[in-house]
């Protein structure tokens, strides 16, 4: 690992067998971080809300919550799974300043916070697809070849005694449609029983309560 200014180290790959970590995947993800400009974006679109003193960079924060999300947290104190790699993930915000920048983000001018995210992210994604030429997925996009989004739904297994949650009768908790699809015409969306299409809903199961013929 060498020294860099960048708000991940700098990892250096190798078959020499010494100073092995695990998560060594983290690495795409770290670079993926820099060379999109999402990092970078973050931290200026968020200077406004960084407290004076402040040792960690907001951006870095809310990346190492992507990045533990995509190494398989689902959670904000998943960020742990980071922060016992600082060879891979450099330094990682404790807990309380974790939960403290979110309540800053969501309470100090939420909304100017939530574009300054978006446009960071929009600046990183244009990137990233200016990068890949021919490989984008926005390549030869057209109003006569549009680019068809097809989202499916996920079951997520999540347990959750607060805020009064309550199962419905098949046990989950169902969430509102998260996204639109856009698919070829000619085919038709599967519709449930009093709902929307399958493909837009994402249920979560509730497991507050033990199955029928489970301990």
């Amino acid at each position: 690992m060498n020294n860099t200014t960048h708000l991940y180290p700098s990892v250096r790959v190798d078959s020499a067998g010494t100073g092995v970590v695990s998560q060594a995947g983290g690495l795409l993800l770290t670079q993926t971080v820099r060379v999109s400009g999402l990092g970078a974006g973050l931290s200026e679109a968020l200077t406004g809300w960084r407290k004076p003193f402040a040792v960690h960079d907001p951006g870095k924060i809310l990346t190492d919550l992507g990045l533990s999300l995509a190494t398989g947290g689902d959670c904000l104190a998943d960020v742990d799974r980071l922060r016992s790699q600082p060879q891979v993930y450099g330094r990682v915000a404790s807990d309380p300043t974790v939960s403290r920048l979110i309540t800053t983000l969501s309470t100090i001018q939420p909304s100017k916070a939530l574009a300054a995210i978006n446009t960071a992210r929009a600046a990183a994604r244009a990137q990233v697809w200016m990068l890949a030429g021919e490989h984008s997925p926005v390549h030869g996009v057209s109003k006569q070849a549009p680019l068809v989004v097809d989202l499916d739904a996920t079951l997520v297994a999540s347990h959750s005694d607060k805020e009064d949650a309550r199962p419905t009768w098949k046990m989950r908790l169902r969430l509102p449609p998260f996204g639109r699809v856009r698919r070829p015409r000619g085919r038709r969306h599967r519709r449930t029983p009093g709902g929307p299409p399958a493909a837009r809903e994402r249920r979560i199961e509730h497991r507050s309560r033990p199955h029928p013929g489970h301990p």
